[in-house]
């Protein structure tokens, strides 16, 4: 008999879209002979559906051995689809709810990365609502952070309300620009250098937390970082193995080891760095990072001869012990 698994895609966060393109590649690539795929679909408003039909969460997991979450950001990444699975005690890949919730917040995880000592780029947390005057708030912030600074939503992922600031006005408009997505905001100083991404995977070839080859990632000539249009707009030059130095290669691998052990991440993880004049900066780590056919983590797996079916049996594998 084979394994029931659902595949649960979409959700109410800004990363929809590539959710149900993470969520269509892992349907295609799981192995039909040994599991029974479901495609448990979430829309924009929050609703679960079975085969098109409209259900509660208990009544579209019903006869679901395990779920791989293929969602993103808000409600997939962040905790809230997670406390359903386990009220539900059905199995699931990736992290648990509290993990999940720390490394979705930013300011969070750069503090716990900074506690186990992996570098971060200097930065401060701004909330919406202690601001009284957004723009005394940012010239005092022009005075304090070193520019250019990058400015970020401190809940998210895929770059979504990013913005580069390289001068107080500038740095207003991206404010603004962030508050949009996030009432807290993280402006960090914007370290230039090579992009970075190294995945990891519990359990793996022998290893307890098996780290791919990093990635390097040259975004297009008109973006002035890994943006979200860089990442999914097919523009960006990604080399596996990135041209890195050994030391380079070990300091960015132990970095991402380090961050998914110690924030207590499940299964697999990717995380994000800056390789600079000064060293390697830690920049977030992405829980349930996307498996596109454009995404980095595929992409990382074929540089080691590992197979999205493969992957896929493991992390599954994985879930069903948890």
């Amino acid at each position: 008999m084979r394994i029931v698994v659902g595949v649960l895609r979409g959700g109410p966060s800004h990363e929809y879209e590539v959710s149900l393109k993470t969520g269509a590649s892992v349907l295609s690539a799981l192995n039909k002979d040994k599991y029974e795929p479901r495609d448990l679909f979430v829309d924009r408003a929050g609703q679960w559906h079975l085969y098109g039909v409209p259900l509660d969460p208990a009544q579209t997991l019903r006869g679901v051995d395990v779920v791989i979450n293929a969602m993103h950001g808000q409600f997939g990444e962040d905790g809230g689809v997670q406390r359903i699975l386990e009220s539900l005690a059905v199995p699931y890949t990736g992290s648990r709810a509290l993990p999940s919730a720390i490394a979705f917040d930013k300011a969070k995880t750069r503090e716990a990365a900074r506690a186990l000592g992996v570098k971060v780029a200097h930065g401060v947390v701004v909330d919406a609502a202690a601001i009284r005057d957004l723009e005394a708030t940012a010239f005092n912030l022009f005075r304090s952070v070193p520019h250019p600074s990058i400015v970020k939503p401190v809940e998210g992922g895929s770059s979504v309300g990013a913005m580069i600031a390289d001068g107080y006005h500038a740095l207003v408009a991206a404010l603004r620009h962030a508050f949009a997505h996030s009432p807290r905001v993280l402006v960090e100083e914007f370290i230039k250098g090579r992009e970075a991404t190294v995945g990891v995977i519990d359990a793996f070839r022998g290893e307890r937390t098996y780290a791919l080859m990093p990635v390097e990632i040259i975004p297009p000539a008109e973006a002035a970082f890994f943006d979200y249009e860089a990442k999914y707009g097919g523009k960006s030059i990604e080399r596996v193995p990135g041209h890195f130095t050994d030391h380079q290669k070990a300091l960015l691998q132990n970095a991402a080891r380090a961050v998914h052990e110690g924030l207590g991440l499940l299964h697999y993880s990717r995380s994000d760095f800056i390789v600079g004049p000064r060293g390697v900066y830690f920049l977030e780590v992405n829980t349930l990072p996307g498996l596109t056919q454009e995404s980095l983590l595929p992409k990382a797996l074929d540089a080691v001869g590992a197979s999205m079916p493969h992957f896929l049996d493991h992390i599954v594998s994985l879930a069903l012990k948890s």
